[in-house]
């Protein structure tokens, strides 16, 4: 089954948000503390995913270009739009239920992990790597709940539905690129992912505030970067 990665990283996602909902009595120091050292985790994943770039030059034009296109479209206003929407329906007037939907989506999207792990589920139907994303996602989701709200546990629809895209794309496109080029593709994908993901961390912390979802297309101006330098 190409999808069972992605539906077992959305199932961890809606019952961590269940068990966060439940705790959302702990004290806001408890809280708080907990949610700056996701903050600070998350920070070094970025760190880490980052240094995995054999050409930052090409990343940066990449982050740049895609920021421009991203303000441009209004990701981040549109996601936080829909994050509204949502709340209108679901959650108690006055709620940060738009921030736990936006910040919780871009934390289980943005990375390697589940770009790989999606494409291992297309490919060779191996959903290990999802898997331990799942475990991941699942504890991390605890926690933005208790402290951003309901808004996390509907992150598990896009999730599901990205991961879930690349894995059927996969399955039918991956057989007609050059394994060279999938793996280049792979060290720069997850090292613009990581200059993201240290971006949340930096809003999870609170240090700044840093409009993350306007970035997103900066991986797609990546990956025909990479390939044109591929063929040329």
């Amino acid at each position: 089954m190409i999808l069972l990665g992605s539906l077992v990283n959305g199932i961890a996602i809606v019952f961590g948000s269940l068990l966060g909902a439940v705790l959302r009595n702990i004290s806001e120091q408890m809280k708080d503390t907990v949610t700056k050292g996701i903050g600070l985790g998350v920070l070094v994943l970025g760190i880490q995913m980052a240094f995995k770039t054999s050409s930052f030059i090409v990343i940066i034009i990449s982050l740049c270009l895609g920021a421009m296109l991203g303000e441009a479209i209004g990701i981040e206003d549109k996601m936080n739009d829909f994050g509204l929407k949502l709340e209108k329906r679901y959650a108690k007037p006055g709620s940060n239920f738009a921030e736990g939907f936006v910040t919780a989506s871009l934390i289980f999207l943005i990375g390697s992990m589940g770009i790989i792990g999606a494409i291992e589920s297309g490919v060779a139907n191996n959903h290990q790597t999802l898997f331990t994303k799942a475990v991941m996602d699942g504890f991390m989701s605890i926690m933005l709940t208790a402290t951003l709200g309901v808004g996390v546990l509907f992150s598990a629809v896009p999730v599901f539905l990205y991961q879930g895209v690349i894995a059927v794309s996969a399955s039918v496109l991956m057989r007609y690129i050059p394994k060279e080029l999938l793996d280049l593709l792979m060290g720069e994908i997850s090292a613009i992912g990581g200059l993201m993901i240290f971006a949340i961390g930096l809003n999870i912390t609170g240090i700044c505030k840093i409009r993350v979802s306007n970035y997103l297309p900066g991986i797609l101006i990546l990956i025909g970067i990479i390939t044109v330098q591929y063929y040329l």
